[in-house]
């Protein structure tokens, strides 16, 4: 009985911890992608991530990823990035809807996020010109 009121109370404590860690991670790939740092953003990225653009999707390493990245801030430097949705699926994937505003129009970016080796990372982000 003791052992499980033991594990009540830790369930109770360590809940709002991994809430405040998941938010801290939201918070900071919403700062790394509103400023168009690709070295800030890789930080949150899975050692394979899938990078979706102009209907075409890759795979690369976390730092072929981060050189991808930097190119398309490059030549579609920010103004701004906003959450739209947030949400989770049954199986604990994370995943983010966002607004991406430059000087020449609008992305929608979907970012999917789960843990890997106790670490949320990021391992697929969609660019969708909104253009098309």
């Amino acid at each position: 009985m003791k052992r499980t009121i033991l594990m009540l109370i830790f369930a109770a404590w360590a809940f709002p911890m991994q809430l405040q860690a998941q938010s801290e991670v939201m918070n900071d790939i919403r700062a790394a992608i509103k400023s168009g740092s690709s070295k800030e953003l890789s930080l949150y990225l899975n050692d394979v991530v899938e990078l979706y653009f102009y209907g075409e999707m890759s795979s690369y390493s976390r730092t072929q990823a981060e050189y991808v990245l930097k190119d398309f801030f490059k030549e579609n430097p920010p103004r701004n990035f906003i959450y739209k949705h947030q949400g989770s699926s049954k199986d604990g994937q994370l995943y983010a809807i966002g607004e991406y505003t430059y000087d020449n129009g609008t992305y929608s970016i979907l970012l999917r996020i789960k843990e890997f080796e106790g670490k949320l990372r990021i391992f697929k982000i969609d660019f969708i010109d909104e253009q098309d």
